[in-house]
C-alpha cells in the first residue's frame, strides 16, 4: 500500500555491493535491513571447526536480511554475504521498527517473510544430511535462477563448492556431466540453464517445497522473470 511506502521510503538508500562482500559476520550487531535488488543473491553461511562453510539460506530480491525478526541491537549469529553482486536497499533497523508500530500490514508481512526464512533453514538442514551432492548442486542452481527470476546465475565452480562444503573436484565433475547432457552450459563465471526440467529432474525436491511454502505464506513474492 502506498501509504505503507511512505513509512519508510525517507530512510531507504541505495548502495551497491560486490561479490564476496560481507554484510555481517557472527557476533556483529545487527542495525541495518539489506533488501537485494535484481540479481543480487546474498547467502547465510555456517563455518565449520575445520575452516570450511556451508550455505543455511540463500536471498533474493524476494526477500530481506538483517533485524527481520530480532529488530536489531543484537549480534548476528552466522556470516551473511553477498554471493552475487549488485543493487541493495537499505534501512536502518529503527526505521522498521517504527514502520512495524504503526503499520499492521509491514508487522504482518515481516512476521511471515521471518516464517519462511525459518522453513528455509529447516529444509536446507535436512537437505544437507540426507541428499547427494549432484542433487543439492542441481537445488542450489535452480534456487538462484528462481531467486533472481531468470534462466542465468552468476557463480564460479569454486564459489558453489564452496557454499557447498565439498572439494571442488566433484563439482568440477557434476558441472561436467551436466554441460555434456545440455542442461547447462558455463561462461564467464555464469551457470546458463537450458534445460530446466532435466535440471528439476537432477535436483532433490527441497527448492520445490521452499517455493510451495511461499505460495502459500507470501503468495507472489517469488519473482516471475519480468
Amino acid at each position: 500500500m502506498e501509504e505503507d511506502r511512505r513509512l519508510i521510503h525517507g530512510d531507504l538508500r541505495s548502495m551497491f555491493s560486490p561479490p564476496d562482500a560481507v554484510l555481517y559476520e557472527p557476533g556483529q550487531y545487527v542495525q541495518t535491513v539489506y533488501f537485494p535488488c535484481g540479481e543480487t543473491l546474498v547467502s547465510f553461511m555456517v563455518s565449520s571447526d575445520d575452516g570450511r562453510t556451508v550455505e543455511t539460506m540463500q536471498v533474493g530480491r524476494e526477500g530481506a536480511v538483517g533485524g527481520i525478526v530480532s529488530q536489531g541491537r543484537l549480534p548476528a549469529f552466522t556470516r551473511i554475504m553477498v554471493q552475487s553482486g549488485g543493487k541493495f536497499l537499505a534501512l536502518p533497523v529503527a526505521a522498521l521498527d517504527e514502520a512495524k508500530i504503526r503499520s499492521r500490514r509491514i508487522d504482518d508481512l515481516f512476521a511471515r517473510y521471518a516464517d519462511c526464512m525459518l522453513a528455509q533453514i529447516f529444509q536446507a538442514t535436512a537437505c544437507n544430511a540426507i541428499h547427494a551432492i549432484e542433487q543439492r548442486t542441481a537445488k542450489w542452481i535452480l534456487a538462484a535462477a528462481e531467486h533472481n527470476g531468470g534462466d542465468e546465475v552468476l557463480m564460479t565452480q569454486d564459489r558453489l563448492s564452496a557454499m557447498l562444503g565439498v572439494g571442488r573436484s566433484y563439482i568440477s565433475r557434476i558441472i561436467r556431466r551436466y554441460k555434456e547432457d545440455g542442461i547447462i552450459s558455463v561462461r564467464r563465471g555464469r551457470i546458463f540453464i537450458h534445460d530446466i526440467d532435466r535440471l528439476r529432474a537432477k535436483s532433490c525436491g527441497c527448492n520445490t517445497a521452499i517455493r510451495e511454502h511461499f505460495d502459500v505464506v507470501l503468495k507472489g513474492v517469488y519473482p516471475n522473470g519480468e
